[in-house]
C-alpha cells in the first residue's frame, strides 16, 4: 500500500516558485561604462615628451629675454634676442662651427680613449679580485679629483698642445665609466648567470649574451656621466690652454669674446655649448636607451 501511494504523495508535493526572467533586448549607451575615452587635444599634446621639453626652454628664454629687458645692462646679461643675433652671425661667419668642429674632434678622441682604458679597468677587475681592488682603489682616490686640478701638470708633461687636453679629457671619463660599468657587472644576479651557463654560454659570448645586456643599464650611466664630465672638461681647459695647435675650440672663443667685451658673443658661445649637450642627450644617448633598455624592458 505505501508503494501504491507513493506515486499520489509526488504529485501533492508543491513545486518550485517560478523565477521571473527579464529579457532586456537593448541597453541604452549611457548605461554602459566608458572603457576607452577619446584625449583632447592638449592630453595629445602634453604625452609628447619633446614639446614639454621645447615649452621649458622657451619659458627659460622668455625669462631671460624679460630680466635682461629690465636688467638694461648689456655688459652684464645680454638679451636673449641679442645672444641669438650674435650666435647667427658667428655661424654665417663660419667662426662657430670653425671652433665646435675643433672641439667635437679632441672630445670624441679623449672619450674614445677614456672608454678604452675604462674596459681594460673593468675586464681586470672582473677576472680577479686584485684587479677588484685596484679599480676601487684607483676609483676612489682619483674620482673626487677634478680634472681642472690636473691642468698645471698636464702642462709639464705634455706642453700646451692636444696632448694635455687629452690627459684632462681621459681622466674624466676612464673612472666614471669604469665604476658604473663594474657595478653593472657585479648587480647581474647569480640566476642570469647559471641560465646562460645552462644553455652552454661560456667565456666571452657568456659577457656579450647576459653580462652586457643586463648591466647595461649602468652601462649607459656611465657613458652619460663621462660625456657630460668629458664636455665641461673640455670646455674649461680651453679657458686654460686657449689655442691648441695653431686652433682654438669653443672655450676659447669665449675667453676671446670676453676680452674684447663682446658679452653677446661671449653668450652665443656657451648658448652653443648648452645646444650640443642638448642634442647628445636628446638625439644620441635617447635613441641609444631606446634601442636597448626600453626596447628590453628593463626600464619605463
Amino acid at each position: 500500500m505505501a508503494e501504491a501511494h507513493a506515486p499520489l504523495a509526488r504529485t501533492l508535493l508543491p513545486l518550485p516558485p517560478i523565477r521571473s526572467e527579464y529579457l532586456q533586448d537593448t541597453i541604452a549607451s549611457q548605461d554602459i561604462g566608458v572603457v576607452q575615452k577619446p584625449l583632447t587635444l592638449v592630453q595629445k599634446l602634453g604625452n609628447q615628451a619633446w614639446l614639454r621639453k621645447a615649452f621649458i626652454l622657451i619659458v627659460i628664454a622668455l625669462g631671460w629675454e624679460l630680466y635682461a629687458r629690465q636688467l638694461n645692462n648689456p655688459l652684464l646679461v645680454p638679451t636673449f634676442s641679442s645672444t641669438l643675433e650674435a650666435f647667427w652671425s658667428a655661424i654665417l661667419s663660419g667662426d662657430i662651427p670653425q671652433k665646435v668642429s675643433t672641439s667635437v674632434q679632441l672630445l670624441l678622441k679623449g672619450y674614445a680613449l677614456g672608454l678604452a682604458l675604462a674596459m681594460i679597468f673593468t675586464a681586470l677587475a672582473m677576472m680577479s679580485r686584485l684587479g677588484t681592488d685596484l679599480l676601487e682603489t684607483l676609483t676612489s682616490a682619483f674620482n673626487p679629483l677634478p680634472a681642472i686640478a690636473l691642468l698645471p701638470l698636464a702642462l709639464i708633461w705634455f706642453g700646451l698642445g692636444d696632448g694635455s687636453i687629452m690627459f684632462v679629457l681621459v681622466h674624466s671619463v676612464l673612472w666614471a665609466v669604469a665604476l658604473n660599468t663594474h657595478s653593472g657587472f657585479r648587480s647581474v644576479s647569480n640566476t642570469m648567470r647559471m641560465v646562460g651557463r645552462n644553455y652552454g654560454l661560456r667565456g666571452i659570448t657568456l659577457v656579450t649574451k647576459i653580462l652586457i645586456p643586463a648591466a647595461f643599464p649602468s652601462i649607459l650611466t656611465g657613458l652619460k656621466i663621462g660625456w657630460a664630465f668629458a664636455w665641461r672638461t673640455l670646455i674649461a681647459a680651453e679657458l686654460v690652454f686657449g689655442v691648441s695647435s695653431g686652433k682654438g675650440g669653443l672655450g676659447w672663443y669665449v675667453y676671446e669674446n670676453k676680452n674684447m667685451l663682446d658679452i653677446p658673443a661671449v653668450f652665443a658661445g656657451l648658448f652653443t655649448v648648452i645646444l650640443i649637450g642638448l642634442i647628445v642627450e636628446n638625439l644620441v644617448f635617447r635613441n641609444i636607451e631606446a634601442a636597448t633598455v626600453r626596447k628590453w624592458g628593463m626600464q619605463s
